[in-house]
């Protein structure tokens, strides 16, 4: 069966979780919804039922025996999440009632849903643009509060509305250099040069912050990466656990007992981190050990925050000189934590060494003890101040790889335009680059028609959505 004719069909699937649950959602889409679902419903009025209404009723078999009793809710097209006539039957969550009702469903002339088809059908009817179909997608992933208020962000329309605006001033002007072409032996000029590239300016701006947006969205998506980094037993393995308050990582007063990264998530007020404990950074002792530390420096390259982990009974200007050796970035973000004070109760000067230690590095330091959790709930506040993470509605932060990929190829040809109207190029070869840029940005909403990326859109989807 080919797409289009499947997508006249009435499909149907569970919409809830599988497996054991107290209730259970069954949906059906399509023209014969109320038809189908009239079949086996002890009800048989539901056809001129209002929509949007609640009916308590039994599910009855071909042999009119009892399936459950169950309840339906009516949404009349085009007043439903995908635009047409839907049914949403609540039932008992057993498998056997689930199975049984979708069979019911499919014998009366149902089709089952592949994945994501329910909000394809959305994007298909105008119910919703394309990004705000993949929000949907990232709803349903989201694990917390950051994640959530993205996707929820991206749904709602704000996303597209700011890209369709961007976008609707460069077509007004594009409009004005495709009329120049009909007008090419005039030798005319209908826009004005020095305002289209104000504009121009201005649109590469925007995008330059959205592309620049996608670290921290894919960060946020996929967990804050956290290298916890420093020499063999400081501690590293005892601060992961004390973190996620769980055993996680081997600890062993054996130097090198990490020989490679162990990584796990955490969510501080909505932002999930992901934490990262590495192999101790030292010349290494065998073959294994530095394939360990290798793969340390690799997480330290991709973190976007580094614990760096020293003992603070060491001496002070010890600790500077290895900090400097590391070699970081200057751009990168960095916390000293001086650990295991517990070892000397008698440790008083231990604020004159982290105030040393901060001056001389020029980055925020923190004594405390991994191994009594002391000062854990400062270094997590720290942590939290030195990442300053805030999504609110003002906020547009790209968190999908294909609208990145958009974003970079309208600004790619946006710079061609830009280089074009400077050296006085002819309308014909600045309209080439202008429309690439605005096919680029309104495939990021809905103005796509490729079958293809459709599909691979709508796949990450799970059955009943």
């Amino acid at each position: 069966m080919n797409n289009s004719n499947h997508q006249q069909q009435t499909i149907v699937s569970l919409s809830s979780s599988p497996g054991h649950g107290a209730i259970a959602v069954i949906r059906l889409s399509g023209s014969k919804a109320f038809e189908i679902t009239s079949c086996f419903f002890s009800k048989k009025n539901i056809t001129e039922a209002p929509s949007h209404t609640l009916h308590y009723g039994k599910i009855l078999d071909s042999e009119k025996q009892l399936i459950d009793e169950v309840v339906l809710a009516i949404f009349k097209s085009p007043n439903s999440f995908t635009g047409e006539d839907t049914v949403e039957i609540s039932c008992h969550g057993s498998p056997y009632i689930i199975e049984k009702i979708i069979e019911l469903c499919l014998s009366n002339g149902a089709v089952l849903a592949k994945a994501g088809e329910f909000t394809q059908r959305a994007f298909l009817n105008g119910k919703m643009d394309l990004s705000q179909a993949e929000a949907v997608a990232d709803i349903i992933a989201s694990e917390n509060e950051s994640q959530h208020r993205i996707a929820f962000q991206q749904m709602r329309g704000n996303y597209s509305q700011k890209i369709e605006e961007l976008r609707q001033e460069l077509i007004d002007f594009a409009a004005l250099i495709e009329l120049e072409l009909d007008f090419s032996e005039e030798d005319v000029e209908f826009a004005d040069r020095e305002k289209f590239l104000s504009l121009i300016e201005k649109a590469l701006i925007n995008i330059k912050e959205l592309i620049q947006s996608f670290q921290l969205g894919n960060a946020i998506k996929k967990g804050i990466p956290i290298a916890i980094v420093g020499k063999p037993n400081v501690g590293k393995s005892t601060l992961l656990n004390a973190l996620l308050q769980e055993e996680k990582a081997i600890v062993s007063s054996i130097a090198g007992t990490t020989r490679d990264f162990i990584e796990d998530t955490m969510n501080i007020k909505g932002v999930l981190y992901r934490f990262i404990d590495t192999a101790g950074i030292r010349n290494a002792k065998d073959e294994i050990e530095a394939m360990g530390i290798k793969r340390s420096f690799e997480k330290m390259k991709q973190a976007d925050l580094i614990l760096y982990l020293c003992d603070i009974h060491e001496d002070y200007q010890s600790i500077v000189s290895d900090f400097h050796k590391m070699s970081f970035d200057k751009n990168q973000k960095v916390i000293i934590v001086l650990n295991k004070s517990d070892k000397d109760s008698n440790l008083c000067n231990a604020y004159d060494i982290e105030e040393a230690v901060s001056t001389l590095t020029q980055r925020a330091c923190i004594e405390m003890s991994a191994k009594e959790k002391r000062n854990i709930e400062k270094l997590i506040h720290l942590i939290e101040k030195t990442m300053q993470i805030e999504i609110n509605q003002n906020n547009m932060i790209v968190s999908n790889t294909r609208h990145l990929e958009a974003f970079k190829t309208a600004e790619k040809n946006l710079i061609l335009v830009q280089k074009g109207i400077t050296s006085k190029l002819s309308g014909e070869f600045i309209s080439i680059d202008m429309r690439a840029a605005l096919q680029a940005l309104g495939s990021i909403t809905n103005q796509i028609s490729n079958e293809d990326i459709l599909s691979s859109v709508f796949s990450r989807f799970c059955i009943g959505k």
